[in-house]
């Protein structure tokens, strides 16, 4: 009997020396060795076991950051921040961006305290592409993060796949594989002149990471949040599994024809490192290598388009298309979801209350967050050469545009309403206009060059 209580004793302790082992602490609770100050100029102190970092007006962002690099890891942390303030913790990070500028880029976790964005968990690309994984994702779980108290995060980055929790809750679930490895830092975000911010704490304190096969030790026992992926022309095994279809191989023109032709264009489009690229014309509509749609036609669905645009740039993504409505000059017909440089084309300007601007029902329906509270901007545009994500959901009757993760227009094809709208559009010489129960997809030759990529659908 007294040897197997030994034998348990030994192994119990083994066990609870193998689990030590794991952990590494990145904080030693004492001082800031193995850290280092980047950017800004707020202050970093130690106090408690606790590292404080405290705003400072007429700053940028300050970063605490490990002078180590980390490539695929668990990293786990508690984190308070005082009420109003912004800030996060980077991970897979450097220092200078691309063109040798000193600024630190890469992903981070954020912590968000703005009333009509509680985002405190998404994914961020400081100084690069933006929001990745904005909680409008999953709205669902933010409540969970405890505003103006200790929050317990958690960072898994194995490979392609980054997941974060807070309080044990999946809020992103990211797969991305722009970024293999960089420091970890701890962010106090710059706040301007703000006076009534300056002074105002954020505390971290627990900070430990596994870097050991952190693959055996990623969560299973969790529900995880919706997945949102950005390989390029690739379908994860999850969305493979959901049904999902990749519209666009990344090198072909298999699937698609000219709206107007039996064949894809001759002229006018290219399909080069992945991108498919509608090229620079004269400026007109479907006038150099006119617009191409898909063979099959598609009836409810959730389409996702990446797309990028040029200084002064127009096109769009249409859906429920009839080659044969419009068989002369122009654009084939359907409904739009618009791509324009807002500030530098003058079809913003037209139309009604703004419905011809990016992301709108084109000339029926202006593109506003604002409406769906999902955000505290009316619309979030990465900006003109830059990545930016559209997506169109079509369950039935039901339509809904989303523009980087943010719905931005909403509506019910067929209704008093619907007719109205169309009535006094462009498109009320078209008999029931948008009523169609399934249509081509389309992606608009205008006259200018933009890019896509990423083209893919699921079949509801």
């Amino acid at each position: 009997m007294k040897k197997r209580t030994l034998l348990i004793l030994i192994l119990a302790a083994a066990v609870v020396s193998m689990n030590a082992q794991e952990w590494v602490e990145l904080f030693n609770g004492k001082n800031l060795k193995g850290w280092e100050k980047i950017d800004g100029a707020a202050e970093y102190r130690v106090e408690d076991g606790e590292v404080v970092g405290v705003s400072k007006t007429g700053t940028p962002n300050t970063f605490m950051a490990t002078k180590k690099v980390y490539g695929d890891f668990i990293l786990e942390y508690e984190m308070k921040m005082d009420r109003g303030l912004n800030s996060g913790v980077q991970f897979r990070s450097v220092a200078l961006l691309p063109d040798g500028t000193e600024r630190v880029n890469g992903y981070q976790v954020e912590c968000d305290d703005h009333d009509n964005r509680p985002w405190a968990g998404g994914i961020y690309e400081e100084a690069a592409r933006g929001w990745l994984y904005p909680m409008s994702y999953h709205m669902c779980v933010t409540k969970e993060n405890k505003r103006g108290e200790w929050n317990k995060v958690r960072i898994e980055a194995v490979g392609s796949a980054i997941r974060t929790y807070i309080n044990g809750f999946n809020f992103a679930n990211l797969v991305d594989d722009k970024r293999a490895e960089g420091f970890i830092a701890l962010q106090v975000h710059g706040i301007g002149d703000n006076k009534a911010l300056e002074g105002k704490e954020i505390r971290w304190k627990n900070i430990r990471i596994i870097t050991e096969e952190p693959e055996k030790y990623m969560k299973s026992d969790v529900a995880l949040a919706p997945e949102v992926s950005y390989l390029d022309n690739a379908l994860t095994p999850a969305q493979k599994q959901e049904g999902w279809k990749l519209l666009w191989d990344g090198s072909s023109s298999a699937g698609w024809r000219g709206a107007k032709l039996d064949a894809f264009p001759q002229k006018g489009w290219s399909m080069e490192n992945g991108l498919l690229k509608v090229e620079k014309g004269d400026g007109g509509e479907s006038t150099h290598g006119g617009d191409i749609v898909t063979i099959k036609k598609y009836k409810d669905f959730v389409l996702e388009v990446d797309f990028k645009i040029t200084l002064g740039a127009n096109s769009g993504i249409k859906y429920f298309v009839d080659p044969d409505l419009n068989t002369g000059v122009g654009s084939a017909i359907g409904c739009e979801f618009q791509i324009l440089d807002d500030k530098n084309h003058p079809d913003a300007k037209m139309g009604i209350a703004s419905n011809r601007t990016l992301g709108s029902l084109y000339d029926l329906i202006k593109a506003d967050a604002l409406l769906y509270g999902q955000d505290m901007t009316g619309k979030r545009f990465n900006g003109v050469g830059k990545w930016n994500r559209a997506r169109i959901e079509v369950k039935g009757s039901q339509v809904a545009h989303y523009l980087n993760g943010i719905k931005i227009v909403e509506y019910e094809r067929g209704t008093q309403m619907w007719k109205a709208l169309v009535a006094y559009s462009k498109y009320a010489k078209w008999p029931a206009f948008g009523e169609a129960e399934s249509g081509h997809i389309l992606l608009q030759d205008h006259g200018d060059e933009v890019a896509f990529k990423n083209i893919k659908i699921l079949e509801l």
